[in-house]
């Protein structure tokens, strides 16, 4: 072969050489990431070409699919999409999936490694592809209580219900909401609801439940008593506090009064100022605490770290770097500390199950659609190493006050006949001018059986910004009292 055959057959090679390279590339390499690519249309079409999974609850499919025309042949509904939107979020032919529909696609398209041998065996029975199941954890009940109790009082807000003894999610409300429905094909129509959702200035699509924070006002102050407990700054929950009324902010000369005319807080031991919600005893007890103390035990509790439920929270932050009239402020649940309403529930659940706090989850099993089981998931401690946010001993010094507040305080609303409540009221300033805006309303409660566990705890939050009522009536007993309540008797009646 003369010197220049011999070059163009090396050249040739070469090509062939890269094109097998590049073949080899595109097919393994990169397989995965191209028939997962939102422009893939023919992936899609064969995504939508049967049924979805189910996502259930109490044994029951709150979504489901429906046969449409065009290259998309099934499209996604949902049943009670509002009330359940939190939870399921939505699955879209055009906007793609969110909250459980997003971090289980693969499990409900059928796409799941896990689910092989499912998809080899339908190829050899001529069997139609079919996605597993999303088993929750959520109450059926408890989620209808939290949302009728959001919706009649036509308020902005969320509800968080917790069973203390294993972290299980059972109710995850948020309001307003939308129904999933509405845009889940690829017409021009649904596109249009979805851009008129997405741009609603009240923003029904955030999830206020997970995924936004707020000042928890005076629900923190069971935080921050078991703070004082657990380091030793009070020992007696019915001793004098010394704090007077109205409380001087350290270092400068800004006096913090109380909200409740006429109440005994001056000087109050612990326990009359949770019945109360005296400011002063909690300022001075964060004071005397100070920066560290108080930040370490509400990590305990799961504050500065992402919550995955497996759908990711906001994070709630206690700041690291306070003054001394910042830290005193979070001793009342003000300054710059936030929470989103899943913290303040998981605060009220690990005090309930006497300081030990369990991770929060709202799945329960994973199921092919041949109903095996691919995954389950249990409960573990927020902290393996460390379960104990707070002793046992504290806890119960806390659950004590927190049952007094409704016994005998501010957190009355909450009572049930025959059963042990504990709960704390909350009313949270904010704004650059905290006078400016009108405040928001939690409400933070537990329940216990006869053998002193507690199998439900709950969070309310209400932002009254666009409800009827005065500045001066708007207060978490009254607002998220009636719900807690509600949602608390819907689990101890199941």
């Amino acid at each position: 072969m003369n010197r220049p055959l011999r070059h163009i057959a090396v050249f040739s090679g070469v090509l062939v050489l890269a094109l097998l390279v590049r073949a080899t590339w595109v097919q393994f390499v990169q397989a995965d990431r191209l028939a997962n690519d939102d422009n893939n249309r023919r992936v899609k079409i064969e995504a939508f070409s049967y049924p979805r999974g189910n996502i259930i609850v109490d044994g029951k499919p709150i979504t489901g699919s429906v046969e449409t025309s065009g290259d998309f042949k099934y499209k996604r509904t949902f049943t009670d999409g509002p009330m359940y939107a939190p939870v399921t979020g939505y699955a879209s032919q055009a906007q793609g999936e969110s909250m459980l529909e997003g971090v289980y696609k693969k499990v409900l398209n059928g796409k799941d490694d896990r689910l092989f041998f499912n998809r080899a065996r339908g190829m050899l029975t001529g069997e139609k592809p079919r996605g597993g199941d999303v088993i929750t954890t959520i109450n059926a009940k408890a989620q209808q209580a939290a949302y009728k109790g959001l919706t009649d009082l036509k308020a902005t807000g969320a509800v968080v219900a917790l069973d203390p003894r294993n972290g299980k999610i059972l109710a995850l409300a948020s309001t307003p909401s939308y129904d999933p429905s509405a845009f889940a094909g690829v017409s021009l129509a649904e596109g249009e609801k979805y851009q008129a959702l997405d741009h609603d200035p009240a923003k029904p699509m955030n999830n206020r439940a997970l995924r936004e924070i707020y000042p928890p006002g005076s629900t923190f102050k069971i935080l921050t008593a078991a703070a004082a407990l657990e380091h030793g700054t009070v020992t007696d929950i019915n001793a004098s506090s010394g704090a007077p009324a109205p409380y001087t902010l350290p270092q400068t000369r800004t006096q913090v009064g109380n909200d409740i005319a006429g109440a005994p807080c001056d000087k109050a031991s612990l326990k009359t100022g949770m019945q109360w919600s005296c400011n002063n005893v909690f300022l001075d007890a964060a004071h005397k605490l100070g920066t560290d103390k108080m930040r370490e035990t509400a990590e305990k509790f799961g504050f500065n770290a992402e919550q995955f439920t497996p759908v990711r929270s906001a994070v709630s932050g206690y700041p690291a770097k306070l003054d001394q009239p910042q830290t005193a402020l979070t001793g009342m649940g003000q300054g710059s500390l936030t929470s989103t309403p899943l913290q303040m529930a998981m605060v009220t659940a690990g005090i309930a199950n006497n300081g030990k706090v369990m991770k929060p989850f709202m799945v329960e099993e994973l199921r092919g659609p041949d109903l095996s089981t691919i995954e389950k998931f249990d409960p573990t401690p927020l902290n393996p190493k460390s379960p104990q946010a707070v002793s046992e001993g504290t806890a119960k010094k806390v659950q004590e006050m927190m049952e007094y507040t409704v016994s005998d305080g501010t957190a009355s609303k909450a009572k049930i006949d025959g059963v042990t409540v504990g709960g704390k009221t909350g009313t949270a300033q904010h704004g650059a001018n905290v006078n400016d805006e009108r405040p928001y309303a939690w409400f933070v409660s537990y329940a216990k059986q006869a053998d002193g566990s507690s199998p439900v705890a709950v969070a309310v939050f209400v932002d009254p910004k666009n409800m009827d009522m005065p500045r001066s009536e708007i207060a978490g007993g009254k607002l998220g009292g009636p719900i807690a309540k509600s949602v608390m008797e819907a689990v101890l009646k199941k």
